[in-house]
């Protein structure tokens, strides 16, 4: 009779849990292995209705993918530099426009909620209408960004395209980082709680200004936030397909050619699922890799510093 009351006990948190489990396989596991098991196969427009039917074609798109001096993986190879040139921007600017904005609204002073609600009203509204809103600001001759640059301040010579050739690079950025530093900003404002303020009294005692106090207390303070704030940043800048599909459509321009966005083309544009899935089975080792050798790095430096 105990043994079953200690079985029913220690078991019913693992029953409860078992319906979000299946959920989340049937969501995110099943999906990979129909990828990966596609990335194996000659998979066009043809064979799409029976694609378990399509010819097996082994390592061949594999070998089409990373072939650099063919069109195919050249392309790919462009599109992943622009990939990690725009993710060490987004998280770097995301990163730092939070930390500064969270430490500036640590102090109280009048109007200090009303600042708090303006910086989070990019996390909180629909990524689409934003993007959308942002597409029309990028026009060219009706867009607001070049009435202020070209018309009212004169900084440009002639109205730029924001939405073509290698400005598009930068309206992207802007974007990601209007959209996503408010994350940044709230994850750092929640951990700036956890510091007792003596910390900061006795270092004023001491003589410490402000930049002294933020080099010694707050960022070795914030250093375990950051370390997981920085990986979903990068993580999220890396896969985000929704900005540049939103911003350009279907064809990004070469300059912001994000491997979502190329990947997504090579699948639906092109029609050749098979080198998509491929595609995308790399860039999952890729992003498991550097995950994975960042949290050993993290982990290797907490021990360094506890010892």
């Amino acid at each position: 009779m105990r043994g079953r009351t200690r079985l029913r006990r220690v078991g019913l948190p693992y029953l409860l849990l078992l319906p979000a489990l299946l959920l989340e396989l049937l969501v995110h596991l099943v999906p990979m292995v129909i990828g990966i098991v596609m990335s194996f196969k000659e998979l066009t427009q043809l064979q799409i209705a029976h694609w378990g039917a399509a010819p097996w074609k082994a390592l061949g798109n594999y070998r089409v993918t990373v072939d650099f001096d063919a069109p195919v993986g050249a392309t790919l190879l462009h599109s992943f530099a622009v990939t990690c040139a725009f993710s060490v921007l987004t998280v770097g600017l995301c990163w730092l426009l939070g930390t500064a904005a969270a430490i500036f609204l640590q102090e109280n002073f009048r109007g200090r909620g009303l600042l708090r609600a303006v910086f989070l009203t990019p996390y909180a509204l629909p990524v689409y209408a934003a993007v959308i809103t942002w597409a029309f600001l990028f026009q060219r001759d009706n867009g607001l960004i070049n009435h202020v640059l070209h018309d009212q301040l004169g900084l440009t010579g002639d109205r730029p395209f924001w939405l073509l050739g290698d400005n598009s690079f930068v309206a992207l950025l802007v974007v990601s980082v209007w959209k996503t530093w408010p994350f940044a900003f709230l994850v750092v404002m929640a951990a700036l709680q956890s510091i007792p303020k003596d910390l900061y009294e006795a270092a004023a005692l001491d003589g410490a200004g402000l930049v002294r106090q933020i080099r010694r207390i707050t960022l070795p303070s914030l250093r375990p936030i950051n370390q997981v704030l920085l990986l979903v940043l990068f993580l999220w800048s890396f896969n985000d397909f929704n900005t540049p599909y939103v911003l350009f459509g279907k064809a990004a321009p070469e300059a912001a050619d994000l491997l979502s966005i190329h990947i997504y083309q090579s699948s639906f544009v092109t029609w050749n699922f098979g080198t998509g899935s491929a595609m995308s089975v790399l860039l999952l080792l890729f992003l498991l890799v550097v995950t994975a050798g960042y949290l050993l790095a993290t982990s290797r430096g907490r021990k360094s510093a506890d010892a």
